[in-house]
């Protein structure tokens, strides 16, 4: 399977009968982001099944990840979906080609989950965020303590579409 762009997800998307949108709003240097997804609903709105928010600079390492959300039921391939629709983004409309996300750690066993979940997209372990006083802007940017990973953008992107492809086969 090739790496898609974004247009081609977004049809993939529309043929599962979900509704990608990406919001993109800018202000100065900064690029904010929200994927949605949403599945569509006869003579009813759109129910929002997952979201992620982030923010870019115009650099090659500042798509900074924040609040990743999927909820609901027959909500199969909506995560994949999203990194695939936001490291497409990146890719097309940004010089971004890596990004950095926080595992955050409200408690051990969740926190694990993420570190194993954001490894399988080809993030790898910056280094801890705690308490410590040069901790203190990181923990503002993403509210909390945890595990600062980066990943590579097409590296990002190939194992999303190909996590999205396997869950497609499996329907």
């Amino acid at each position: 399977m090739s790496q898609p762009c974004l247009a081609e997800i977004e049809q993939l998307a529309a043929a599962q009968g979900l509704l990608l949108r990406l919001q993109v709003r800018r202000w100065l240097a900064i690029t904010g982001l929200r994927v949605v997804v949403a599945r569509q609903r006869p003579d009813q709105p759109p129910l929002l099944v997952g979201e992620l928010k982030g923010w870019a600079l115009p650099l090659p390492g500042a798509l900074q990840l924040d609040t990743m959300r999927v909820q609901g039921q027959k909500t199969q391939g909506v995560g994949a979906l999203i990194w695939a629709a936001t490291f497409a983004w990146a890719l097309e409309a940004t010089p971004c080609r890596s990004a950095r996300l926080l595992a955050i750690r409200d408690n051990e066993l969740q926190h694990r989950r993420l570190v194993r979940y954001f490894r399988r997209l080809g993030f790898e372990p910056v280094r801890e965020v705690g308490a410590a006083a040069a901790d203190l802007p990181l923990r503002l940017v993403w509210g909390g303590a945890g595990l600062l990973m980066r990943g590579d953008c097409n590296e990002g992107l190939a194992r999303s579409w190909r996590s999205y492809g396997y869950l497609l086969d499996d329907s």
